[in-house]
């Protein structure tokens, strides 16, 4: 009696310095929507059973059964039902606390068709953690088969839910879980407190059974680099008075700095305390040394193969058992036993003081007091270990947009894209979606495609900017092909928008009008003319005309033409271009884009052998019939005859002045011997 007294002592003390800690009541948002008398948002605590829906909302009524209101029956047994109807909103089932547990309220509302349970409090106070039983009630089987969500709000809300359903009222609200755990980068880091020993019962066969379910999702998540994992194990100290005790020796090492429970709960068989102190050293060793070989998803092949390779029961629960598992592993067990270290010493062991430094509380965690217990994101989980449920709440942590392929499967979560496009803009033609699918829902965000990024709102509008961004359904640009030759109002650089190409009008999405390019043998339909002036550099003029055809399409005509200048201008170093359609003056003429209007052009001589005339013809041009000529025309006029007259009398001067030294020439020769005739003169005979 005396033994069993001081267990129970030595028990309360180690537990009694962790209660006495900061916990933290995990919470959701509860937000009543009708009646509005008690519309709002209120906190509720979440239940460490069942499954919250990381990550999302739940919209119900709330439902106060007339009997079984603590729900510690089954609900048969009164013939209720809170199934919803086709069409209907799911039901929401509030209880009272007390009387029973608040698993059981929850499985019995489960099993009614409750799609969540509210449990009311009965007395003013804050609000706490719904948990499992205690280990001699925890063999229940209904325990890991509940996976509805569930919440304790506080008293004066319940009354305030009962009253407005007693008078008739439809109570609506909205669980909400979206923000429960922090969700700020692409990456989640999460730690998982558990423990090595096996014969704990149901807690520790449904913990076990956890991590050999969700080894495959966590090591693909660690190794591709979605998560950081730790894994933590909870160490208690023996009180200094009880260090020489015979329960200080038995469970814990290094001189009482590192206790565990007894695994069966009696000092005088199996294994004791240390012996699981020893075991999740070893394993926190483990995963240091994998870690630090870049392998620490190892730890999940180690926990697994140690639980079905070394049991209690077996009595393979050893070191020897154990470095045989870890050599299977290739790991250096030289460097497991330096992590070790010896255990008999009396000082401190780096790597079991840093776990119970880790074990306070930290910013917005709390002390963990609770084993197993999962931290995500530095927030602890609440509700059923499942892989399931674990995996939805993880994929919760992600920032939106940035969640792996597994949180996106059709088990996670509902594909918001998939109807209606999720009220994104879409380009249907060239199946493109500015829709991305995330695990909380559904965001519109204008997409980048093959390297071409699309800006814009994500809802109503998105458009192709950058270089390339032709190659993606032109750009959303207007786009067709004429005789052959393909127009496009596509810029394709890092502009943005789209434009009618030269000669085009309109606004480059829905269409462009105006432009064809003709060749000088298609027949004239309304007969337009254009005439080429070619001054070569002889001052030779050509009028060339060339009739094109040409559709009149007001306000404005575009004609163009492949015009092939006539042989006797092939070597022009000047050209005036003027277009007249219908005895009205062109709005502009280009010569490859470059305007010429009405005016002498300066083109190198070898790039006259073929060119491309546009002209555009205005309404308001040549009113009356009258053709406008331009001052430009006029001064080309008056700057070729100042030409030719300046050198016509150059031309004029030259003449003249040969003409009078040959004059002057000739009348000196008859006066005086010239050089060029000869000295020797023969005079005939008289």
């Amino acid at each position: 009696m005396r033994e069993k007294f001081g267990v129970l002592i030595c028990v309360w003390i180690m537990l009694l310095g962790n209660c006495l800690g900061r916990f933290v009541v995990e919470e959701n948002s509860l937000k009543v929507t009708s009646p509005g008398s008690i519309k709002g948002v209120y906190e509720c605590a979440i239940g460490n059973f069942g499954v919250p829906q990381y990550g999302g909302t739940l919209v119900g009524t709330v439902v106060y059964p007339k009997e079984n209101q603590g729900a510690c029956k089954i609900f048969d047994e009164f013939d209720i039902s809170f199934k919803s109807k086709p069409g209907g909103l799911p039901t929401f089932l509030l209880v009272n606390r007390g009387d029973c547990f608040f698993t059981l309220k929850a499985w019995n509302a489960q099993k009614a068709g409750a799609a969540a349970i509210l449990v009311a409090d009965n007395q003013d106070e804050s609000l706490i953690t719904m948990d499992t039983p205690e280990e001699k009630n925890a063999s229940a089987e209904y325990l890991q088969n509940i996976t509805i969500p569930s919440a304790l709000i506080s008293k004066s809300l319940g009354d305030s839910l009962k009253k407005a359903i007693t008078f008739g009222e439809m109570v609506k609200i909205s669980l909400d879980w979206t923000e429960s755990l922090p969700h700020p980068d692409e990456r989640v880091e999460y730690e998982f407190w558990t423990n090595s020993n096996d014969e704990c019962g149901p807690k520790c066969d449904s913990q076990m059974e956890f991590v050999k379910n969700f080894k495959g999702a966590a090591q693909v998540l660690e190794q591709k680099g979605y998560t950081q994992f730790i894994p933590h194990y909870i160490t208690w100290y023996c009180p200094e008075s009880f260090l020489l005790s015979k329960q200080c020796k038995s469970q814990c090492i290094n001189y009482g700095r590192y206790c565990a429970p007894d695994p069966e709960q009696d000092f005088s068989k199996g294994y004791d305390g240390k012996d699981v102190v020893l075991q999740n050293l070893r394993q926190a060793c483990f995963f240091k040394v994998a870690n630090e070989s870049r392998k620490p998803w190892l730890w999940w092949d180690y926990v697994t193969d140690f639980a079905l390779r070394c049991p209690m029961k077996e009595k393979k629960y050893t070191k020897d058992c154990a470095d045989k598992v870890m050599q299977s592993l290739g790991v250096d067990l030289t460097k497991i036993d330096n992590c070790i270290g010896d255990t008999e010493a009396d000082e401190e062991n780096p790597v079991l003081k840093a776990e119970q430094d880790a074990q306070i509380g930290k910013g917005s965690r709390g002390d963990v007091t609770i084993l197993p217990t999962l931290v995500i994101n530095n927030r602890q989980y609440r509700g059923k270990l499942d892989k399931g449920a674990v995996l939805k709440a993880i994929c919760a942590g992600f920032q939106e947009t940035t969640e792996p392929t597994i949180c996106l499967s059709k088990d996670m979560e509902t594909n918001e894209c998939l109807e209606n496009n999720g009220g994104c803009w879409e380009d249907k033609t060239a199946n493109i979606t500015a829709c991305r699918d995330t695990f909380r829902g559904r965001v519109c965000e204008c997409p980048i495609v093959n390297g071409v990024k699309f800006s814009g709102d994500g809802y109503t509008h998105c458009e192709a900017s950058g270089a390339l961004q032709c190659e993606i359904n032109n750009g959303g640009c207007w786009r067709e092909t004429q005789e052959g030759k393909t127009y496009s109002a596509c810029l394709d650089d890092h502009s943005h928008g789209c434009k009618c190409p030269p000669g085009f009008k309109g606004d480059g999405v829905n269409g462009c009008e105006g432009t064809r390019i003709f060749s000088c043998s298609t027949l004239p339909i309304d007969n337009p003319s254009i005439y080429v002036w070619l001054v070569n550099r002889f001052l030779h003029l050509t009028v060339s005309q060339m009739s094109m055809s040409a559709r009149i399409s007001w306000p404005a005509n575009v004609l163009g033409a492949n015009a092939k200048i006539p042989g006797g201008a092939m070597s022009a170093a000047v050209v005036m271009v003027h277009c007249t359609c219908e005895s009205m003056t062109c709005a502009s003429v280009s010569i490859f884009g470059a305007s010429v209007i009405n005016r002498w052009d300066f083109m190198p001589s070898d790039s006259l052998g073929m060119f491309q005339l546009t002209c555009s013809i205005s309404k308001d041009a040549g009113k009356n019939g009258k053709t406008e000529v331009s001052s430009g025309f006029i001064w080309a006029i008056i700057l070729g005859l100042v030409v030719a007259g300046a050198v016509g009398y150059a031309i004029y001067k030259y003449r003249i002045r040969r003409y009078m030294d040959s004059e002057i020439r000739a009348i000196m020769a008859q006066y005086m011997p010239l050089d060029n005739q000869p000295s020797n003169i023969h005079h005939p005979d008289i």
